[in-house]
């Protein structure tokens, strides 16, 4: 075959455990064992990889490149003229989410997941490449000059603090997530309380500490309940609400020092109780302008009626009723828009989501900010990814070019829930390798939901089994939260995962909030 055409076709023949085994890399290494034509700057084509949900064929396709054209409106449905291969970084259920987006996108050739996992790879809705080193720059870089990615999307928050954008960046690739510098906002909470003195953003009234008889003697002047925060990051854990003294002087103890989160918690933040109920708050940022996602809310604590440890998320829905058109508008005003100009006056503009944990508060009905996180929440992400309906990519583009002032965003009116399965004992310890079955059937419950895969892997028999601690995101829509929750519990009754556990009340501020107002 002449590696001087611009279109390449390759088909094989895979059994679906053979195609699970390899998690889709095995068949690319397979499949592209010729080369692949290049551009006049040394770049090869980008693909098109349409990976079958049970591996019977996969299918290799390379198209001229033209360029990228960011300034397409994202509302059109119309196929535009210029496309674009994405590289997503992670493997986790946002991720999952994001290839779901991206693969979704008029304008995207391929779409490629490192590490990916293999629910990601059986789904189709991207190619993993699970022996990539994510955390080796050079590795990245490489990978995208020789696949033609034209944008690279960091998924979790360590790459983006060791500084894998700055040097994606650096070799001329757009990518989408801040710069090490940047990403402070979520490194390190003492940063993230300075910036909020400094410019002025409403947030908890806060000390930091090192030493831990002066954080226990500020807990003692302060009283309970507290809050008590890892100043690092924590994997979502470093965040304890002490509702009495001792349980903030053992938190203080935990970080400071018995060191259970290492360097992470070598520095604490001890702030004030918000009373009040929480929100996800979104925002695309390009370095000077911010585009608002539509909200969600997140289900922090690990069980039913909001009891227990706090955890990654248990579930979440879009939108969240308590974020009017009103808060968000003073959400923009008074702490999105400030942040983004207080980090380019601080000389590191902010490139990417801006993810904003907000208390509104019960006396005031104001918002205040809790934390930033600087990247796509999860499991809100899977929620938003459900309901946009734009081109993602052009998006995501348009912020790297810092274009998002030419861009619109379009969702779909119906609402969105998660339910996260996850195994048993998490948040605590947790066994792994646990049989699921039933997944194809549990999708197939309804053409409105979508399993998003966190944390699964396959046995040597092609079984899927968990992996992580939090391993499906069941995600449903409906016209209501009511039809929603009902198709996405529906499918988790279809699931046979005995070790597996869910919260049975994902979405229940939404349902009291429709309620009150059919009453």
């Amino acid at each position: 075959m002449s590696c001087a055409s611009p279109s390449i076709k390759a088909s094989l023949k895979f059994g679906a455990k053979a195609f699970r085994k390899s998690c889709v890399p095995g068949c690319l290494k397979s499949t592209i064992s010729f080369p692949l034509p290049q551009t006049p700057d040394g770049l090869y084509y980008p693909i098109r990889l349409q990976n079958r949900a049970y591996g019977s064929n996969l299918i290799v396709t390379a198209f001229k490149s033209r360029g990228l054209n960011t300034t397409l409106s994202s509302t059109s449905p119309k196929v535009p003229e210029e496309r674009v291969t994405v590289l997503v970084i992670g493997g986790g259920g946002r991720e999952h989410a994001l290839c779901y987006a991206l693969e979704r996108s008029p304008s995207c050739d391929a779409v490629f997941c490192a590490p990916g996992n293999s629910g990601i790879a059986q789904s189709g809705d991207a190619t993993c490449i699970p022996d990539l080193e994510i955390t080796n720059s050079e590795a990245v870089i490489s990978f995208c000059r020789n696949w033609g990615v034209r944008l690279v999307v960091v998924g979790p928050e360590a790459p983006l603090v060791a500084g894998l954008a700055n040097d994606l960046v650096k070799a001329g690739i757009p990518t989408f997530g801040p710069s090490s510098e940047a990403a402070a906002l979520e490194g390190s909470k003492d940063f993230m309380k300075k910036l909020c003195d400094k410019y002025n953003i409403p947030t908890a009234k806060y000390r930091t500490f090192t030493n831990p008889a002066d954080a226990k003697q500020y807990v003692k002047d302060q009283g309970a309940p507290i809050v008590v925060k890892a100043d690092g990051l924590a994997a979502g854990k470093g965040v304890v609400v002490a509702m009495t003294l001792d349980e903030a002087f053992e938190a203080i103890d935990t970080m400071l020092v018995e060191g259970s989160f290492g360097s992470a918690g070598s520095r604490i933040i001890i702030e004030e109780f918000l009373e009040g109920e929480e929100a996800s708050f979104f925002a695309l940022v390009d370095g000077e302008a911010a585009l608002p996602l539509e909200s969600a809310q997140d289900h922090k604590r690990v069980g039913d009626g909001d009891v227990g440890p706090n955890t990654g998320g248990m579930g979440a829905y879009s939108p969240a009723p308590i974020v009017t058109e009103e808060l968000k508008k003073k959400v923009m005003e008074s702490i999105i828009l400030p942040t983004v100009k207080g980090m380019a006056d601080e000389g590191c503009k902010f490139v990417g989501v801006l993810y904003a944990g907000l208390m509104i508060e019960k006396k005031s009905g104001l918002p205040k900010l809790i934390e930033y996180n600087v990247r796509f929440g999860d499991p809100e992400c899977q929620v938003l990814m459900m309901r946009l309906e734009s081109d993602l990519a052009q998006v995501l583009l348009a912020a790297c070019h810092g274009e998002l002032g030419k861009v619109s965003l379009t969702w779909s009116p119906e609402l969105a829930t998660v339910v996260v399965m996850a195994s048993e004992g998490y948040p605590g310890a947790y066994k792994k390798g646990s049989v699921i079955k039933n997944l194809d059937e549990a999708e197939q419950v309804s053409p409105a939901v979508k399993i998003f895969h966190a944390g699964t892997a396959f046995d040597t028999d092609g079984n899927f089994v968990a992996a992580a601690g939090r391993v499906l995101g069941v995600t449903a829509k409906g016209k209501d939260i009511e039809e929603a929750r009902a198709k996405a519990y529906d499918a988790l009754n279809v699931v046979d995962w005995p070790e597996g556990f869910y919260r049975h009340d994902i979405g229940w501020r939404a349902l009291k909030h429709q309620h009150m107002v059919a009453h």
